[in-house]
This record gives structure tokens, sequence and C-alpha cells, in this order.
């Protein structure tokens, strides 16, 4: 070996590598007050910063703005939604509303894409043996403040705004109106309702928020079952009882939904359905009867998980049909299930108890299925992912699950 070979061969073997050193701590799912970081913004003017943070997908929001106090500060500004305004850079975005218990108050978590770990070999190669295995997404609770009750109310979307209507409120109806917004996450009043209402039911038609529910029962009458919410006026209006004869007994209401320009309200043995451009209300069949809470309408069709199964009502042959082609689930209770229009997708949330030595937790799965017509009567869903998106005490429940789109 000729001398140079050898001297390179020595350098080779005396040069010092930097140190590698395992990441083993996980970062936090919560996002905490945020403290400046030592990585410092780049020596670029805000608005160009603004431009750039535009273009980037919600999800990683949470995870940038733990950069540093600055990042946080733009990644809520005002200016960073109107230029994604501008852009026409529209999101859904999934926010899921969990009790924690005897907390009356709940807490609102987003999903979002985990933060990764600082790259080093080892964990890189982690990562390609897990990529298979992790979604990478996760819960991240958000940090809005004095969150208002939610059990029995109405929750509904409308853009970036998300209605929290009615509710019991200690054990009373409630009229109260309040509203995130989901570009800064801060909550907001709006206008009460006419009626006080527990066990509420809220759906969106036509722009505007159509309410359902009763007062005490000794104090309720058929007139005042529904009203309705415009934004554009921000006034209520009570939906008068019209034509259709009398309503019957529908003092408890378990479910709702809008469908085929009608509001449909599932009261057991009385179901009815109010058309608002006829004003008219007419009786629906029991074969359409939506038992479980767990439902939602993706793109004017209902669906439903029931006993393991996914269903949707096909409203020409008046019948539920099985959402054909899901594979890969496993098994949940129904009464934890809660399902949502994901941006034309299907999220899914149920959660399962999960036992350990001398521990007992519980774990929020959240899965996403892709729809597809493929005719009149057949309609496909494809698994895109699923995953252990949370991990909670087992006091803690999942309460809603609802999309907001968000420019």
């Amino acid at each position: 070996m000729s001398p140079p070979d050898k001297k390179r061969k020595t350098s080779s073997t005396t040069r010092k590598e930097p140190s590698l050193k395992k990441h083993n701590k996980k970062p936090s799912l919560v996002l905490p007050p945020t403290t400046q970081s030592a990585i410092t913004n780049p020596s670029l003017p805000d608005d160009v910063l603004v431009s750039c943070l535009a273009l980037v997908s919600r999800v990683y929001y949470p995870s940038l703005s733990l950069v540093s106090k600055s990042f946080r500060s733009l990644l809520a500004s005002p200016e960073l939604y109107k230029t994604r305004s501008s852009i026409g850079h529209a999101e859904s975005c999934l926010y899921v509303c969990l009790r924690f218990h005897p907390d009356p108050n709940p807490r609102w978590f987003t999903l979002c894409m985990k933060p990764d770990r600082v790259l080093t070999k080892d964990n890189i190669k982690k990562k390609k043996q897990k990529k298979k295995k992790s979604s990478g997404y996760v819960l991240a609770k958000i940090p809005a403040s004095h969150s208002p009750p939610a059990r029995s109310s109405g929750l509904v979307t409308i853009g970036s705004d998300i209605y929290n209507i009615g509710g019991d409120m200690n054990h009373e109806p409630s009229s109260s109106v309040s509203i995130l917004d989901c570009r800064t996450h801060t909550w907001r009043e709006g206008p009460s309702m006419l009626v006080k209402r527990i066990y509420t039911h809220a759906n969106v038609l036509d722009g505007k928020i159509y309410v359902a529910g009763y007062g005490k029962a000794k104090e309720s009458s058929s007139s005042d079952l529904m009203e309705v919410f415009d934004p554009k006026t921000q006034t209520w209006e009570l939906v008068s009882r019209c034509s259709g004869g009398e309503l019957g007994d529908i003092s408890y209401i378990h479910s709702s939904a809008a469908i085929d320009r009608k509001v449909y309200i599932f009261a057991g043995s009385n179901d009815l359905a109010y058309e608002p451009r006829e004003c008219r209300w007419e009786r629906v069949g029991t074969k359409m009867t939506c038992v479980w809470s767990s439902n939602c309408v993706i793109e004017n069709v209902l669906y439903q998980q029931n006993d393991g199964k996914f269903e949707w009502y096909d409203t020409n042959a008046r019948l539920w049909r099985t959402l054909k082609g899901v594979v890969g689930l496993p098994k949940f209770a129904r009464s934890t299930a809660r399902l949502a229009d994901y941006g034309g997708r299907m999220a899914v949330l149920w959660d399962k108890v999960v036992a350990s030595p001398g521990d007992t937790k519980k774990v929020i799965w959240c899965a996403v299925i892709a729809l597809e017509r493929r005719n009149s009567d057949e309609i496909w869903g494809k698994v895109q992912w699923r995953d252990v998106v949370l991990t909670v005490p087992t006091s803690c429940d999942v309460q809603y699950a609802l999309a907001a789109t968000v420019c």
C-alpha cells in the first residue's frame, strides 16, 4: 500500500463522527405556551413568511407553532388567512370535542401531522421501518380558552365557524349560541335562540341553521319544535307548523339530518321531514329511521354505523344499503363512534380501553374512508388510513367530530 493511501486510511479512522444520541422522548401532543426557541426565524420580512406559510397545509400548523413565538403569532394572524383566501387555499380541518369527566367544559382538538423527531441515522432507519404502520396523524389540543359546555348541544359548521347551540346548562335547557373561529381558535357569543332547548339537534341547509329540540316537556309545544338562523342577517325565526297536520308526540328526538333539501327529524315512531321551500311538514316511513347517533351527511348522502358495518340511505329505493369495500377496521362499539364529513371523505372516531399492569387508559382511534359511487345503488368505501391519534384517561369521552372549511 502506498504512503498516500495509508495516510488517507489513518485520517479516516481517526476522524471524530458527530455524536448520534437517541431521542426517545416523544414530542408533546398538547400545544403548550410557546417559549422562544433556539431556532430563529429566517431573516425574511413577515409578509414573505406569511406568503410561504399560506401555501402550507394546516395539518402542519400545530407543529410549526412550536418553532418560536413569532411563528406562532404569524400562524394566528389575520393576514395569514387573508392571504390563504386570496390564493384560494381552503382546507377541510377535522375538529374533535372531548369531555374529561367530571369537568363540564369540553376540550377541543384538531387533527394534525405529528411533529418529527430530530433526524439522526438511528431514527431515520426506525421511521422507514414504521412507515407502513403509522399514519403520522395525531390529535393536538387547540389553545382555545373558556370552551362552553357541549353536552346535548347542537353542533354544526358554516365555513370556518363551529356553532355550539343550546343544550344542557346545569341540567336546564339553554338558548345560548357560542361560535368557535377555527382560524384563530377563539370563542365569541352569537345571537341567542328564541326558545331554550335541551338535547338540541342542528343541521345546515342552504346556508341556514335549522335547530330542533324541546325545553322542559311541560313547557313545550309543537309550534316551538324548530327555529332557523340566518347567518347573513344574524336573526332567528320560529319555523311555523305550516301544512302537514298535527305533528304528534315528538318530545324526544334522537337524531336528525339534512338531505334532499329537507330537514329530517328522527323521533322513534314519529319521524318527520320539513321542506323549507314549501313550508311543509311530512311524515317519514319507519324504514328511514336513523337509529344511531353515529351518522353524517356527505355530498347529500346519509351514512351511519350500525352493528359493525357502515350503511347509506338510498332515498330513491327508500332503504338502507351497505357501504361496500370497507375492510381493515377493528370492531368498536357503535355507541362510541362519531362520523364526520371530512372534505368529501368519511372520518370515523372511536375509543377503546387498553389495560396494562397497574394502569388502564383509553385510546382514541381515527380512520379516514374515501367514498366512490359506482352506480345508483352502490357506494364503495376504501380505508385510506387508521391509527391511534390520542391517549386519554378512561373518564374521557368523544362527544363530537366535525370538519370546518378554513381558508
